[in-house]
């Protein structure tokens, strides 16, 4: 294990299950590159890996993880497509990403997005309640998911998603959907955490980087951690996965993280709003948006 790796500190889900706050994620890693880039990671090391049925790549993941020994010993995080919805059928869609894994048990199953459209996201996490009381899951969340999808999920079932995997970033952090989650002991966890660039030229980032000597994606990255989120940053570059790792040798003062609380615009999302997204992540439909190759 590297030093860096030693530094990330593992958070704890309602349950009691354990995350480490610094992942990777695989979303846009082609398949033929999955499992080189999971090695890779592991290498340099990661403990922590996010993966989804949409993304067409588990099988990748689960090759890396059973090349190197792994499996079983790193946090693996999946996502049930939009397209599977449903009680009986996020039940075969588990067990064939559980398979493409090599996993004996998944760490954490979400629901990738509430697609409020076929208005099946109750039933399905009715479902995954019950894999996980099955033993074949550890933690059972949601990913896009709104307070009003979540408070349905509440109602409907009595127990609130273990985590949240949201868009976060400096000039879109969703304080409103945090905050709830905060109110009601869910884990946030942030993906696309660096936006798509723009956000690491803000003046207040850039900033923060010549003061602590670093770059400004290991700024905006420090925010999070500093902030309690999971993380999940994505790179194929063996270099840039190292400085997405390397994150503790520096902290951000209560100023430097107000100016960047600062930076959130309502209208800076970069991913679909879960409000009306309506795609079914079948394999054509992620190949037509350019996700997959």
């Amino acid at each position: 294990m590297t030093d860096e790796q030693n530094a990330v500190e593992d958070v704890e889900l309602p349950g009691g299950v354990k995350i480490p706050q610094v992942g990777f994620g695989v979303f846009q890693i082609p398949r033929k590159d999955t499992q080189k880039a999971v090695e890779e990671a592991l290498e340099i090391g990661y403990r922590h890996f996010d993966t989804a049925a949409a993304y067409y790549n588990e099988e990748g993941v689960g090759a890396a993880l059973k090349a190197t020994g792994m499996a079983g010993k790193v946090f693996v995080t999946t996502k049930l497509r939009n397209c599977d919805q449903g009680y009986e059928p996020t039940k075969v869609a588990f067990e064939e990403s559980r398979r493409k894994l090599g996993l004996e048990r998944v760490d954490m199953y979400l629901i990738h997005w509430p697609f409020a459209l076929i208005d099946r996201y109750v039933e399905t996490w009715k479902a995954i309640l019950e894999l996980r009381e099955q033993g074949v899951l550890r933690a059972a969340g949601v990913s896009n998911f709104l307070p009003e999808h979540i408070e349905r999920l509440i109602d409907e079932t009595g127990e609130a998603p273990a985590i949240d995997q949201i868009e976060v970033h400096p000039r879109f952090s969703q304080p409103d959907v945090r905050e709830y989650c905060h109110e009601h002991g869910i884990v946030v966890e942030a993906y696309s955490p660096l936006g798509h660039g723009a956000d690491m030229n803000a003046p207040e980032v850039v900033s923060a980087a010549k003061a602590h000597g670093v770059t400004p994606a290991r700024v905006v990255l420090r925010w999070h951690i500093q902030s309690g989120r999971v993380i999940i940053p994505k790179s194929s570059h063996p270099d840039r996965m190292r400085q997405n790792l390397d994150l503790f040798g520096f902290e951000l003062t209560d100023a430097e993280i107000a100016a960047i609380d600062a930076l959130h615009d309502p209208s800076g999302r970069v991913s679909g709003d879960p409000a009306t997204n309506v795609n079914s992540q079948s394999w054509a439909d992620q190949f037509s948006r350019g996700n997959v190759s």
